[in-house]
This record gives structure tokens, sequence and C-alpha cells, in this order.
């Protein structure tokens, strides 16, 4: 397929809605074309500010008080409906202000998620995706030391399937936080370990956004994240991994 016609795909992408049959198809083609992956990127992240920008504008208490009182009577909520562009002006002023309660409600743990997902593909997308190249956590590690508030430990790889390419530092919600890449039979995993995120409690957290597993935790006063377009099981035995080492 062209990539002018994975490019028709990327709307659909960025709201995931893209259809199942295609989605491992087009996840191969970000990783192999740097400049649709740099698309995707952008949508998500356009996406992302207009999230924002619906909470920023809710309704005061003050206008929420004023709808309340308005429909609340019975007979005043009848005068309102006898004037027809009276009674579509509350109807628009009611709509807007449950869109936007629904927006306001939207969780804090999602919008980080999909933050957490720009990284990831602009990793994927970069010509340079670490700033750290090894395989060896004895070197990637120390790395970090310095560069971040805190220290992490990496598991022992020996042994098992995965390959350690190297860490990053990145910066999640004003704070440095640490990003390390993984492989997988040619999948690429993103470990974010950062602070300032809760949500799962002490357990783990499992879900899948726009087609990318992602599995969570807290573990020592940090939260850690991996994301990847390799199945829920793979990232799942990476995780085990990552709690089984020393923290």
């Amino acid at each position: 397929m062209s990539c002018e016609m994975w490019r028709e795909k990327i709307d659909a992408y960025a709201d995931g809605e893209i259809a199942d049959q295609e989605l491992a198809g087009f996840e191969e083609h970000l990783r192999m074309c740097r400049d649709c992956a740099a698309e995707a990127l952008s949508r998500m992240q356009m996406k992302r500010a207009t999230r924002a920008a619906a909470m920023r504008f809710g309704p005061s208490p003050e206008l929420r008080q004023r709808i309340e009182q308005s429909v609340g009577p019975k007979r005043r909520r009848f005068a309102f409906l006898r004037s027809p562009a009276l009674a579509l002006a509350v109807a628009l002023v009611l709509v807007f202000a449950i869109w936007s309660v629904m927006m306001v409600r939207r969780s804090a743990r999602q919008q980080a998620m999909t933050e957490l997902l720009d990284m990831h593909v602009a990793a994927l997308a970069s010509a340079n995706p670490v700033d750290v190249v090894s395989t060896d956590r004895h070197t990637v590690k120390p790395w970090f030391q310095g560069k971040l508030p805190f220290t992490f430990n990496l598991p022992e790889l020996q042994g098992s399937q995965y390959k350690l390419d190297g860490g990053k530092l990145v910066y999640f919600r004003n704070q440095p936080g640490a990003q390390l890449i993984y492989e997988l039979r040619k999948h690429e995993m993103s470990v974010f370990i950062v602070q300032g995120l809760s949500g799962t409690g002490g357990g783990v957290s499992q879900a899948n956004e726009n087609g990318f597993s992602v599995e969570s935790w807290n573990a020592g006063g940090l939260h850690y994240v991996i994301l990847s377009d390799a199945g829920a099981g793979d990232v799942h035995a990476l995780g085990e991994l990552l709690r089984a080492s020393p923290h």
C-alpha cells in the first residue's frame, strides 16, 4: 500500500477508529516511514491539545447555578419553552454544559497515557531514539545518575527474549523521567519511569491505547508504564522482569 493511502488513515488512527484488519499494517508502516510517523504524532498532539482546551473552558459555578434554577421548577421550565428562541438558547447551553462536564471528568491518567504514547511514537520516528546506546543495564542505569531526582534498577535479561537498546531523558509534567527502549521480535517497547502519575494503586493496570498494549504500576514512589505494539502477554512478561528487579 502506498504512503499516500496510509496517510488517508492517520485521522482514523489518531481517533482510535482504524479497522482492526488494517491496524497491524498501519503501525508497521509508521515504523518504516518517518514522515507518516511524524504526521501521526502531530495529529495525536493536536487531539490532546483540543481536549485540554475544552477542559479550560468549562462552565463556571454561577452559570451552572443559573442553569439549575432555570430548569428546576416545573412552571419556570414551561415559561422558557414559550419562547422558542430562548428555549433553543437554554438547550444549547445545557448541551455545552453537559459536554464540558464530561470532558472535565476524563481522567488525568487517560491524558497522561496519551502524552506518553506520543513520546513513544516520537522515539520510533526518530533517527536517534535513545541518548545512551547500550545493551548493558550497567551502562544505561549509571548514565541517568545526576540527571534524575530518583534511581531505579533494570532487570537481568540473560535467558529472556528481550533486548535493551538504551535509554533517554524525557520530561513528563515538567519533571525529568527515564524512557528505556527494549526490543522483542522486531517490536519496540518503551518503558517509562516517571513521577507525578497515580491512579493504579498498588496493582498492575493493563489497557489498550490506540492499538498499543499498555501496562502500568507504582513501585518505590515511582510510576512505571510499558507501551508497545507487541501483544499484551509480551508486555506483561517484560513488566514481570522489571517488577522482579530490586528497587
